[in-house]
């Protein structure tokens, strides 16, 4: 068995979309079934996002702490930001998010993984980077508005993190995941090993 996930489309008898929002949308799928019924499918269309582990040379990540309408809390997080273009190079994109949201910028960037947020009501791909060697922005900070210019931010060790993810503290998904997949990747071939910051994205196809 090759552990590996792998491309497969189901045949769309019919499809609408019922909500068209300014960045995301609703769209629902009538998809044909293996043994030839026909279920509805509702799921969000999502443009992707990136995500910036950004560690510091202490061995402490940068988090912010923003506002979430949805869920009714204000969650630690990690930098990230939408795939606002088509097409858009998901290094490009998590430089500026890390500029704008943190007013930071990184020498050595890695790929640490790759996710579906929710892949049973969503199309949301995001791409979590580890940012090294991070220093502070020179000049005048981005202008921020709404939930983002009441944002808090902070250093914290990875191990703290670790233990308040554990903890049910913390729970961001990028986070969680940027967090975990660290830990995991000193704990194997080391962030040496982890993919180039341009490796290939089959979820979001971008222009090096």
């Amino acid at each position: 068995m090759e552990l590996q996930d792998t491309p497969e489309e189901w045949r769309v008898v019919a499809t609408a979309t019922p909500f068209q929002g300014k960045k995301t949308s609703v769209r629902t799928d009538d998809v044909e079934m293996p043994d030839g019924t026909v279920a509805r499918r509702d799921y969000q269309v999502h443009p992707g996002s990136v995500a910036v582990l950004a560690l510091d040379e202490h061995d402490r990540v940068l988090l912010l702490k923003q506002y979430r309408h949805p869920v009714r809390q204000k969650l630690w997080e990690i930098p990230a930001g939408l795939l606002d273009v088509p097409g858009e190079n998901p290094l490009h994109a998590a430089q500026r998010e890390l500029y704008e949201e943190a007013h930071v910028k990184a020498e050595d960037w890695r790929v640490l993984t790759d996710v579906y947020t929710t892949p049973g009501g969503c199309d949301e791909a995001v791409r979590i980077f580890l940012a090294r060697d991070i220093a502070e922005v020179e000049g005048e900070r981005f202008e921020v508005s709404d939930e983002e210019a009441d944002m808090e931010s902070a250093r914290v060790p990875l191990a703290e993190l670790v233990r308040g993810i554990l903890a049910g503290e913390l729970h961001n998904n990028c986070l969680v995941v940027g967090v975990l997949a660290l830990v995991a990747a000193r704990a194997g071939g080391g962030v040496e090993a982890l993919r180039p910051a341009d490796a290939p994205w089959p979820a979001r196809p971008f222009e090096a």
